[in-house]
């Protein structure tokens, strides 16, 4: 038998993160494997920037990104571009990664031609089909048509169980997001240009950008944020604010010129994990950063109400605060103020991994006959 031809298709920066080391890895097995990266390009700056940092060149670029792009035009695009792609290469096995349209639509792509699909993050749930919408269904979709599910905790692993998902096509591997901010905090220290944070501040990090935060929740969130460096006079804040202009409208009209909350732009994925060294507290709506921040030591503070990643919250790594004004307030505060409460947030176990979930994978991939 030839080499093993794996086609890894993803679009969004917080993908690319995550398959990165997933791409190294293969790269790595040259007499066995034959690595084949196409990105849909969801996201089009910020996916460039991961890309430059893990060395990867795509073989193909499908650049599908438009201004005030849809569901209905982004899935179909997807699906119908990565057809293409995949009759072209002919692929022995397609992966994909977690919850976005793109890992939705090249899944049902693979599909149809009926090559098998490998779902790396599978088995994550809300149980809540418009919460986060529409990761939610895209991760419930993705995993009903793949053979090989790549899950990242034994709460993942149960969940696909619990879907009569046969259990000799689950593996849990460990998150490879830790994989790669391992390999990032070790191999690209990178400061973020301009920013001079007061090295006498505590440094609160946020990051909001989901769909279902759109309009009142984001708006209460940045009222948060006022009320809290009026509070603590040792408090700065930074907030790299995504692009969207359904999160930069509001977000600036109601925090910009506070001389200690930084609004910039978007951050290299190596800025990004300075800064969450650098921070003392997280508060995110991302998944991402959920599973990436314990491993640095760092409380994060959900601004969701529900999770598709509970065994942070049983781990005591996370808080669930929503979007209420109130309770996001009330628990910085008691973060700031009970040293107890913030050493077992910061201690608590990290249960998504160990920096080895590539190669479990690919030993995996490797047993393809």
């Amino acid at each position: 038998m030839g080499k093993i031809k794996v086609l890894i298709i993803f679009g969004t920066r917080p993908e690319a993160i995550k398959m990165a080391p997933l791409v190294k890895e293969i790269e790595k097995n040259p007499d066995k494997l034959e690595s084949i990266v196409c990105v849909t390009a969801q996201h089009r700056e910020i996916l460039d920037q991961v890309l430059e940092l893990f060395s990867i060149k795509p073989d193909f670029d499908l650049n599908i990104m438009k201004e005030n792009q849809n569901l209905w035009s982004l899935t179909s695009e997807v699906l119908l571009k990565t057809k293409d792609v995949i009759e072209r290469v002919k692929p022995d096995v397609v992966l994909v990664h977690g919850d976005t349209t793109t890992s939705m639509a090249a899944a049902l792509s693979a599909f149809y031609a009926k090559i098998p699909v490998g779902h790396v993050e599978a088995g994550l749930r809300t149980f809540d089909k418009y919460y986060p919408f529409p990761e939610e269904i895209n991760r419930v979709f993705t995993d009903s048509v793949c053979t090989y599910h790549f899950a990242p905790t034994d709460m993942s692993c149960q969940n696909l169980i619990n879907s009569n998902i046969p259990k000799e096509h689950i593996y849990k591997t460990g998150n490879t997001v830790i994989d790669a901010l391992l390999y990032t905090v070790e191999n690209h220290h990178e400061d973020v240009k301009g920013l001079n944070l007061d090295s006498g501040m505590k440094t609160i990090l946020l990051t909001s950008h989901r769909r279902e935060n759109f309009g009142e929740p984001i708006k209460n969130i940045c009222h948060a944020i006022l009320d809290i460096v009026k509070k603590y006079n040792d408090i700065e804040v930074v907030y790299p604010v995504h692009p969207n202009p359904n999160v930069r409208k509001p977000v600036y009209e109601i925090l910009s010129g506070h001389d200690r909350i930084h609004l910039i732009e978007p951050l290299e994925y190596a800025q990004f994990c300075t800064l969450m060294k650098k921070a003392y507290i997280i508060m995110t709506d991302s998944g991402g950063v959920q599973e990436e921040a314990p491993s640095l030591g760092k409380p994060v503070l959900v601004l969701r109400d529900t999770t598709e990643r509970p065994e942070a919250v049983e781990y005591g790594t996370v808080k669930l605060v929503g979007t209420d004004r109130d309770k996001i307030v009330s628990t910085i505060s008691m973060l700031l103020e009970d040293e107890k409460e913030y050493q077992k947030m910061s201690e608590a176990i990290n249960p998504y991994g160990d920096g080895l979930a590539s190669k479990r994978i690919v030993d995996v991939i490797k047993s393809i006959k």
